[in-house]
C-alpha cells in the first residue's frame, strides 16, 4: 500500500481554541477531578472549577504585567503542576507559549528566546533566572522574567486583581482554531532547533481523534502521570488530551522518584519512550539475577513473549496458559504492582520499541501500544490500539490524518496535526512542506491493512565503500536494548565495512559485574575486560542476525565515556546527534578501520 487516509469523524469549529476546553469542563462538569498535585500528605485533587479559577487568576496577572495578544512567552521548567497551569494561562491571555527544556544550555536558551522573540520567560528556579539574567544583553525584546520557585504564580494572582473579567474574556476569545498556540523547537539533531508553529486546532482535533480510537485507554475515568518533559511535544499533547477527555492528570518532575509516584498516584495509562521500557526490563532482570533468580526471570520472559505472540493466532494452549499463570504470580504481578497495579495500557513513542519488548510487556499484562509522530505533527500521526495491536508497527493513522509513501519510501503526511509552519524560517517551510504535505524524513512501509512500519531515517542512511545502503536504526535499536549498553552509533559511510562505537551503561555495569562474581571495575577497565567484550560480541551477533551479511557490524569499539545530553551528543529527548558524535569521535572511528588494515 502506498497511501492510507482515515477521515475525521467529529465536527470542527473554526472559532474554538484551547481555552474553551477549560471553560467547558468547568461549566458542564464542575466537580470533575482534572488534576492532582503533590501535597504534604499525598496527592491533592483539583477539580475543573478550581483549575479554571487558578488559570484565570494567573492569566490576569500576565495581562497586568504587560503581555499582549500574540506575544511569545517562554516557559522553562521541569514537568510540574505549575507548567500546565501557566501554559493554559498564557493562552487565556491571548499569548503563545514557547517551551524550553529545563536542561537546556545557556546558548540553547538564548537561541530559542531570541529566535522566537519572547517578551517574557517564566522559569522554574533561581538558577534558571540567573542564566536568563546573564543573557538579557543578547535579548533586547525580553521584558519580563518570573520564577516559579520565587512565587511567580502568587505574584501574578495578586498583580491581576484589577483586570476585569471582560478584558480577560476578550483576550481569551482572540485566538481561533487556526491561531498559533505554541512554538515548539525541535531537538536540533542536525543544526539549530527549528520552531514549529502548532495551532489550537492541531491540539484539539488531534486529541479528539485519539479519544475516538483509544476509548479503552483515554476516557473520563482514566488517569495518567506525566514524567516526560512537558517541553517535548509528546508530553504536551497528552496534557491537552487529558483535559479534552476529562481524565485525571498528575506530574512527576524527577525520574528518580518515579516508582514511588507511580505507586501512590496509580495511573491507568502512561506514555513513555522506549528507553524507559528498556530500563524497567533490564532493572527487573538484574534484580532477579542478584537474588539468584535469574533463571526464573529468563523463563518468565520467554513465556510472556510466547504468550503474547499466540494472542494474534487463536490464543495459548493449556500448557502455555499454566506456565503463564505460574510466572504471573512469581514475576509479572510484581512488575504491575511497581507501576501502581492499575495500568491497562501504555503508549510508547519517540523511537522504535522493538518486537521483543512489545511482546514481553503485553505478555506480562502491561500492554504497550506503539505510535509514531513528530514535533511537526503535534506528536501522534499513527498509533496501535488495545483492540488491534500489531506489534512491530506504529499502527494506523489517527482520524483526520493521511500518510503516503514517496517514491524513495519517505513517509509524507497531510492532516489535522500538521504544523502551521516553521516560525521565522521560510527555508525550512520550502524544504519540508509541499502543497499541504509534510516530508517527515522517516523511511517506512504501509501494509495491506494500513499499518505503518518505520524502517529508519532518510538522512541517517550509510553507504559503504562497496555501495551497500545501510539503515543504522535496525542495528542500533537492537543494541541499545542490551542491559550493558548505554548508547550505540553504527558507522561505515564510505568505509569498507560496517562498524560501531558502543558506550557502557554506568548504572547497570556494577550490577552486571556483581551478578557474574566479578570485582568492581573502573569504566576504562571495563572497556577492555574480556568478559564484557564477550557479552557485547553476543549482543552484536544478535543484532547482526536481523540484517544481511553486508550490513552487519564487523568490528566495534567500546568508549570509556558516554553520549549524554550534557556532553552535547544527545538531544533532550535522547536522540543521537549523529553529526556531533562523528565529529567528536572521528579519531575512534578512524582507529576502528586503521586496526582492521593493520
Amino acid at each position: 500500500m502506498r497511501e492510507i487516509s482515515v477521515p475525521v469523524q467529529y465536527p470542527q469549529d473554526p472559532e474554538e481554541n484551547l481555552t474553551d476546553v477549560i471553560t467547558t469542563n468547568a461549566a458542564q462538569r464542575p466537580n470533575l477531578i482534572v488534576l492532582s498535585r503533590p501535597g504534604a500528605d499525598g496527592w491533592v485533587d483539583v477539580d475543573s472549577q478550581q483549575f479554571l479559577a487558578e488559570v484565570t487568576a494567573v492569566a490576569k496577572g500576565l495581562i497586568a504585567t504587560g503581555i499582549q495578544v500574540g506575544d511569545r512567552v517562554g516557559l522553562l521548567s521541569k514537568t510540574r503542576y505549575e507548567w500546565t497551569l501557566i501554559d493554559f494561562a498564557i493562552w487565556f491571555a491571548g499569548a503563545v507559549t514557547v517551551p524550553i527544556y529545563e536542561t537546556s544550555s545557556a546558548e540553547q536558551i538564548r537561541w530559542i528566546a531570541s529566535d522566537s522573540g519572547a517578551t517574557a520567560v517564566v522559569v522554574e528556579t533561581p538558577a534558571h533566572l540567573q542564566t536568563l539574567t546573564g543573557l538579557r544583553s543578547d535579548l533586547p525584546g525580553l521584558k519580563h522574567l518570573l520564577t516559579i520557585e520565587n512565587g511567580a504564580v502568587a505574584e501574578l494572582g495578586t498583580a491581576g486583581r484589577g483586570v476585569a473579567d471582560a478584558v480577560l474574556e476578550e483576550r481569551r476569545r482572540s485566538a481561533k482554531s487556526d491561531s498559533v498556540a505554541t512554538i515548539v523547537y525541535t531537538s536540533g539533531t542536525t543544526g539549530r532547533p527549528k520552531g514549529c508553529e502548532l495551532t489550537h486546532g492541531n491540539f484539539i482535533w488531534l486529541s479528539r481523534s485519539a479519544i475516538q480510537i483509544l476509548d479503552e485507554v483515554v476516557h473520563e475515568q482514566a488517569s495518567t502521570l506525566l514524567f516526560l518533559p512537558l517541553a517535548h511535544v509528546f508530553a504536551r499533547y497528552v496534557q491537552i488530551l487529558s483535559m479534552v477527555c476529562g481524565s485525571r492528570l498528575g506530574h512527576s518532575p524527577s525520574v528518580a522518584n518515579l516508582l514511588d509516584d507511580l505507586a501512590s498516584f496509580k495511573p491507568t495509562y502512561l506514555l513513555a519512550v522506549p528507553r524507559v521500557f528498556e530500563k524497567i526490563y533490564n532493572g527487573a532482570e538484574a534484580k532477579a539475577q542478584s537474588e539468584h533468580k535469574g533463571w526464573i526471570f529468563a523463563r518468565a520472559a520467554r513465556t510472556a513473549i510466547a504468550y503474547s505472540r499466540v494472542q494474534d493466532a487463536g490464543g495459548a494452549g493449556p500448557w502455555l496458559r499454566a506456565k503463564h499463570a505460574l510466572y504471573d504470580r512469581l514475576v509479572y504481578s510484581k512488575l504491575r504492582t511497581a507501576t501502581g497495579d492499575r495500568l491497562y495500557g501504555t503508549v510508547s513513542g519517540g523511537a522504535p520499541l522493538g518486537d521483543r519488548l512489545g511482546h514481553f510487556f503485553r505478555g506480562a499484562g502491561i500492554p504497550v501500544i506503539e505510535g509514531w509522530g513528530l514535533t511537526e505533527t503535534t506528536a501522534p500521526v499513527s498509533v496501535n490500539t488495545l483492540k488491534k495491536n500489531k506489534i512491530g508497527t506504529v499502527g494506523r493513522p489517527l482520524p483526520g490524518m493521511t500518510v503516503r509513501l514517496a517514491p524513495d519510501d519517505e513517509l509524507e503526511i497531510k492532516g489535522v496535526g500538521v504544523l502551521h509552519g516553521y516560525f521565522n524560517n521560510p527555508g525550512a517551510n520550502q524544504s519540508a512542506l509541499h502543497n499541504g504535505w509534510l516530508s517527515t524524513g522517516d523511511l517506512g512501509a504501509i501494509d495491506a491493512d494500513g499499518y505503518i512500519t518505520i524502517t529508519g531515517r532518510k538522512k541517517d542512511i550509510l553507504i559503504t565503500a562497496g555501495g551497500k545502503n545501510v539503515v543504522p536504526a535496525v542495528l542500533e535499536d537492537q543494541l541499545n536494548a542490551h542491559p550493558l549498553i548505554s548508547q550505540c552509533i553504527v558507522v561505515g559511510d564510505q568505509r569498507p565495512f560496517v562498524g560501531a562505537l558502543i558506550t557502557l551503561d554506568r548504572e547497570m555495569l556494577p550490577t552486571w559485574l556483581t551478578n557474574r562474581g566479578k570485582p568492581e571495575l573502573r569504566m576504562s577497565e571495563a572497556t577492555t575486560d574480556p568478559d564484557v567484550l564477550a557479552e557485547l560480541q553476543k549482543a552484536v551477533d544478535s543484532a547482526n542476525a536481523q540484517v544481511s551479511k553486508a550490513e552487519s557490524i564487523r568490528k566495534f569499539a567500546v568508549l570509556d565515556t558516554d553520549f549524554t545530553e550534557a556532553s552535547g551528543h544527545l538531544t533532550p529527548k535522547l536522540s543521537l546527534k549523529r553529526a556531533v558524535v562523528m565529529k567528536d569521535f572521528a579519531g575512534a572511528v578512524d582507529e576502528l578501520y586503521h586496526q582492521s588494515q593493520g
